[in-house]
């Protein structure tokens, strides 16, 4: 995890955070029910692992009651329609890969890009958080750890046979990562959240996952910065 200093206290109750916090929080929630959806997607592709598939999706239901709880202890209602649009790209892109049968694609889509930009965003934000929300982020980002690493090692199993398919995924669904982060820079700003932390936080995530899974260096460098002339 990052060390990230401790901003000063926020106007948690302020009209400026609550409109702000409206599209963030709904796009966590959105978020995890994306993942939920995806994970018993990829459980119909991978008989063999549907238990453990399933078991994560549960928690990523549980995730998003938990962000649910967040919004209202604001007394926040979270823009769901701005949400939906905003992982309408890598929705799409998903729907596609699991109707085509591209398994390795799908686990692209949501056991790396998802689940490092999920750390990211909940590691950056744990420390500018309400106590309520950073208690329930806490909890949250152990478990995205986990569901990254069944992706890794599911993929680390077969890295040959799905090496180019992984990179062909990630060359088309990495730049929407970066045009998602600065959809909501200004957003995240004042939830105390900047843009560059954010960027680092998720090519360190999402670089480590490409290394447990195969990829050298050189690899990775060039993977992990595809689109990012667009952040």
């Amino acid at each position: 995890m990052q060390d990230v200093a401790v901003r000063p206290e926020f106007d948690y109750t302020s009209d400026t955070y609550k409109d702000a916090y409206s599209r963030i929080n709904a796009i966590v929630i959105e978020g995890e029910q994306e993942a939920y959806n995806n994970y018993l997607s990829m459980g119909e592709l991978l008989p063999d692992h549907k238990d453990e598939l399933s078991k994560l999706a549960k928690m990523e239901k549980r995730h998003k009651k938990g962000f649910q709880a967040c919004g209202n202890n604001l007394s926040v209602t979270p823009d769901m329609a701005f949400a939906e649009e905003y992982f309408s790209d890598l929705h799409g892109n998903f729907k596609k890969a699991y109707e085509e049968g591209k398994l390795v694609t799908c686990f692209l889509i949501q056991s790396l890009i998802i689940e490092a930009f999920a750390i990211a965003a909940y590691n950056i934000y744990i420390p500018v958080a309400d106590p309520f929300a950073r208690k329930i982020t806490e909890g949250v980002v152990k478990d995205e750890y986990a569901h990254l690493n069944f992706g890794e090692v599911w993929l680390q199993k077969n890295f040959e046979a799905s090496k180019a398919e992984l990179e062909e995924a990630n060359k088309e669904n990495l730049p929407l990562v970066w045009k998602m982060l600065n959809q909501v820079a200004e957003d995240a700003h004042i939830l105390g959240m900047e843009k560059e932390a954010l960027v680092e936080d998720f090519m360190i995530s999402y670089g480590e996952a490409l290394s447990n899974i195969g990829f050298n260096t050189r690899e990775i460098m060039k993977m992990s910065a595809y689109g990012l002339n667009a952040a």
